[in-house]
């Protein structure tokens, strides 16, 4: 049935699409457009007018299955702010520098000690995030797995970058006899969506015979602007409709194999000029150009069942009338969930990198992301600073506690889902 709905989806974006422009966006007046984030300013529609979908329940208005409303009603403030933080490993060693966290060349942690077990115990952060350098091997990293796993009585959620091409963190790395693959873009132009579905269904194998429990992929963007430094071949095409099959065919491959996938990174970061690893990046498009373009992915991949979405750290100045990036912004938060229809988690790209160190402190950007509605911070510039910050902004009212049980439910549900809790 869920190859049904998927050859429903392909036809209903072809039809959206048949007139696409040079880089593959179709004019906005040609397709149908999302529902406007109600913050923003006012423009001309270019299209006909849409009624916005009812807003998708939260965890507290649905029912919450046993396992994840025990676990919630049980939980100190701590614990509940501390399932939002997604760390690496390294920032758990008290021996590490912020900068030596940062530095993927320094050396890692590679197991679970004594003394990041004590930093678990005052932050009892939600996941871990495995980079190469925590990588030595394959028992290695099935023991520290294992580890991680153990370490906490709400075991954290194991993620990593696997998307296959240049990131991959255990595809490329020498210990390991895995696929390899050029990238997402080559796959899909030789294979098409079924060579997409066997390449994350392979991806995802490996991942959950290691005990990883999420990836951050497929990326989701459209790349549509040649001069963009950091997605090119990453996104599988610069046509929109091809790019949101082929994201449709990803989730599915992960689907068959129980790791968690990550669609991103909103709201596109294809037609970008800027690296947000670098700088905050920009896009200068229009809510309806969005719509008609990159929005199509994360469209189809929300439909196909992705787990969550990352939030990029990507300005959209012609929709929200500033330059607030989207992993920080209510209005292109929201966006997610009404436009969109999102009711999963979402999480933001890295609050270390530099499209927020440059403009936030890790506090503030913490408290901003979580106002926003980021429902996971990822791997903030300092945990101590970030974790603090959000408790202290809860006690002062700043933060409603009902914000945090929301965000710490769906990141519960991840792991119910998951098999963990």
């Amino acid at each position: 049935m869920r190859k049904s709905l998927l050859r429903l989806l392909a036809a209903a974006l072809a039809g959206a699409l048949l007139s696409a422009s040079l880089f593959g966006c179709a004019p906005a007046g040609d397709t149908q457009s999302l529902p406007q984030p109600s913050a923003a300013p006012a423009k001309p529609s270019a299209g006909p007018e849409q009624t916005a979908p009812p807003q998708p329940e939260t965890p507290q208005q649905a029912e919450l299955s046993r396992a994840v409303a025990g676990r919630l009603a049980g939980m100190t403030l701590r614990e509940k702010v501390g399932q939002m933080f997604f760390v690496r490993p390294d920032a758990l060693d008290p021996s590490q520098t912020q900068q030596q966290i940062n530095d993927a060349d320094a050396d890692g942690v590679t197991a679970l000690t004594d003394a990041m077990s004590a930093v678990l115990a005052d932050y009892p952060v939600g996941g871990v995030v495995l980079f190469g350098k925590n990588i030595t091997g394959p028992q290695q990293l099935t023991d520290l797995t294992g580890q991680l796993h153990a370490a906490m009585d709400t075991p954290l959620l194991i993620a990593v970058d696997e998307e296959g091409g240049a990131v991959a963190r255990l595809a490329n790395h020498p210990a390991f006899d895995l696929p390899r693959y050029e990238s997402a873009a080559a796959v899909a132009a030789a294979g098409g969506a079924q060579a997409v579905q066997q390449m994350y269904a392979e991806i995802g194998g490996y991942l959950d015979s290691y005990g990883i429990d999420l990836d951050f992929a497929p990326d989701a963007d459209v790349n549509t602007n040649p001069d963009n430094p950091v997605i090119g071949t990453r996104a599988f095409s610069s046509d929109p409709q091809t790019a949101a099959g082929m994201v449709a065919a990803a989730v599915e491959g992960f689907a068959d194999t129980g790791v968690l996938c990550c669609v991103k990174h909103y709201p596109g970061h294809g037609d970008t000029a800027e690296d947000s690893h670098k700088s905050l990046a920009a896009t200068h498009k229009t809510w309806a150009e969005l719509a008609a373009c990159e929005l199509l992915p994360f469209q189809a991949g929300v439909r196909a069942g992705a787990d969550l979405i990352m939030a990029g750290h990507i300005a959209a100045p012609e929709v929200t009338g500033e330059d607030t990036p989207a992993s920080l912004s209510p209005q292109l938060m929201g966006s997610i969930r009404t436009g969109l229809g999102f009711s999963g988690a979402i999480v933001t790209d890295s609050l270390a990198m530099e499209g927020i160190t440059g403009l936030y402190s890790a506090g503030e950007a913490a408290v901003l992301a979580v106002q926003a509605g980021a429902d996971i911070l990822l791997m903030p510039n300092g945990l101590a600073e970030a974790f603090d910050a959000v408790v202290a902004a809860v006690e002062e009212g700043t933060i409603p506690e009902s914000r945090i049980d929301e965000s710490a439910a769906r990141v519960l549900a991840l792991k119910e889902k998951r098999g963990l809790i």
